[in-house]
């Protein structure tokens, strides 16, 4: 059974109320959940709010800061638990949450440890209506109670991406992960618990959105700011309830992210990106490529060597060694994205690869498996080519002149990430700063400095995060005005 996690002690939800934890390579059960209730919720707030004025707030920065780097440390000595959890609720190969999602996790603590450290503030010096001189500074104070809503696609990677800066500020937080993925979430107690986090400051309340954790949570009067990841339609209704509180939100949301690939790019460094963006965890990350746009003189060559590339990726068991692809994360989604695929056929697609599910033998046929799959002879406008899908599969379009290219890439109801492919430097600068975007590849994809500002525009989210950015949303700033006795000016 996984348990809540609140002030310290894991718990069952007091509704008495579970739900499944399924294995998606096999269909099989990973472990039962305890639900929580509202009850549950209730606590979970009351104990962040008195570790928030109590323990907590007695560490000096310092202190708290050591905490973090310990609770790094001893996720990286105990990666073999959280690898195998994090393995079993989401199916990706063993080697992606190796060498990804489980040492990204530990890092954000030590990242946002080193950030809150040297934050900047402000001073400035002016002076009263009388001549005199006074001194205005700027004071961060922790934000309160955070609630954190998190993602099934990284777990422990995007969950600690909001729990490492939030706990660095001083903060405390309540964590609501997905009910497809509850594992690590919960294991992380356990860590908090034997590094000497004080009780309260991390707590985690398992359950679904409506009328269940992520209702209670979201609406809770006495949480001070929610942080999300996910889709974007769930973000919107945490945004409607937030604004009942008149409560900060941070929101990362959907993508339908644009790589453009121009004829004088280096194809072996595209195809190798494209590789990457378009079928890593099985298409399943916010920042992945769906729509691919290629300058017609390097169109037909691309289209096949991505092609060639989705042949070499193998389904399997996330433990065996050829494994180099894995399933969707339930059925439910299986079916979204295949609708998708039928509803390319509908649009008249060219189906270059995939466009089903994968022979992948008796033992693992009862998972949620998925072909990666590529189109060509779709317009920029249709559907397949204009809403997130979230699986392994891209459409590629021609383009001929740069202003094409720019145009339907901006063309989007999101505005999340763009990969663009050129040996041109000239193109890169004009190119990347015209791109509605929040972030900007060149001829890679996901290589991340953990300072930089990570966040989306348009429908794809609201804020940044990474480094000084993240430390803004998770602190209030106060400004303090001396009047000082100094001689007339």
């Amino acid at each position: 059974m996984i348990l809540n996690f609140i002030n310290g002690q894991y718990r069952e939800g007091r509704g008495g109320r579970t739900f499944d934890d399924i294995n998606p390579v096999d269909g099989s059960l990973v472990a039962r959940v305890s639900e929580a209730a509202r009850e549950d919720v209730d606590d979970a707030v009351r104990a962040a709010r008195a570790a928030l004025a109590g323990p907590w707030a007695s560490l000096k920065l310092a202190q708290r800061c050591d905490l973090l780097y310990a609770v790094a440390a001893e996720i990286d000595r105990r990666a073999e638990d959280f690898i195998s959890a994090e393995v079993a609720d989401t199916g990706k190969p063993r080697s992606l949450a190796a060498h990804l999602d489980i040492p990204r996790g530990a890092a954000n603590f030590r990242v946002f440890a080193d950030a809150v450290r040297d934050v900047p503030t402000e001073a400035f010096t002016t002076h009263a209506p009388d001549g005199k001189p006074a001194l205005n500074y700027a004071l961060r104070r922790p934000k309160g109670v955070i609630a954190v809503i998190c993602p099934w696609n990284l777990p422990l990677l995007l969950m600690t991406w909001k729990v490492g800066p939030a706990l660095a500020c001083g903060n405390t937080v309540v964590v609501k992960p997905s009910e497809e993925t509850p594992a690590t979430a919960a294991l992380l107690g356990e860590v908090m618990n034997s590094v000497g986090v004080p009780h309260g400051v991390y707590n985690v309340v398992h359950g679904l959105g409506p009328e269940s954790a992520g209702e209670f949570l979201s609406t809770h009067p006495d949480i001070d700011a929610i942080t999300f990841t996910g889709e974007t339609r769930t973000g919107a209704a945490i945004i409607k309830a937030a604004g009942a509180g008149i409560k900060p939100v941070s929101m990362e949301l959907g993508g339908k992210n644009a790589a453009v690939v121009f004829a004088d790019a280096d194809l072996d460094v595209t195809i190798a990106g494209l590789t990457r963006s378009v079928f890593e965890n099985t298409g399943q990350v916010c920042l992945g490529t769906e729509r691919v746009y290629v300058q017609r003189g390097v169109f037909d060559e691309v289209v096949q060597r991505l092609a060639e590339a989705a042949s070499r990726l193998k389904p399997g068991r996330p433990g065996d060694r050829e494994t180099n692809f894995g399933p969707l994360i339930s059925h439910e989604h299986q079916r979204k994205v295949l609708n998708y695929y039928g509803l390319a056929r509908e649009e008249g697609a060219t189906v270059v690869c995939g466009g089903g599910v994968p022979e992948t033998g008796a033992a693992l046929q009862g998972g949620a498996w998925i072909e990666p799959t590529i189109w060509t002879g779709l317009p920029h406008g249709s559907r397949v080519a204009s809403e997130e899908i979230f699986g392994p599969c891209c459409v590629v379009i021609p383009f001929d002149k740069e202003a094409e290219a720019l145009q339907m890439a901006n063309d989007s109801r999101y505005g999340l990430a763009a990969s663009v492919y050129t040996q041109n430097i000239d193109r890169v600068h004009s190119f990347a700063a015209a791109l509605q975007v929040g972030i900007v590849w060149v001829n890679t994809w996901f290589l991340r400095d953990l300072r930089t500002a990570f966040g989306g525009s348009k429908a794809s989210g609201i804020g940044r995060e990474g480094g000084v950015h993240s430390l803004e949303f998770y602190t209030e700033l106060s400004n303090v005005c001396i009047k000082l006795n100094g001689a007339e000016q």
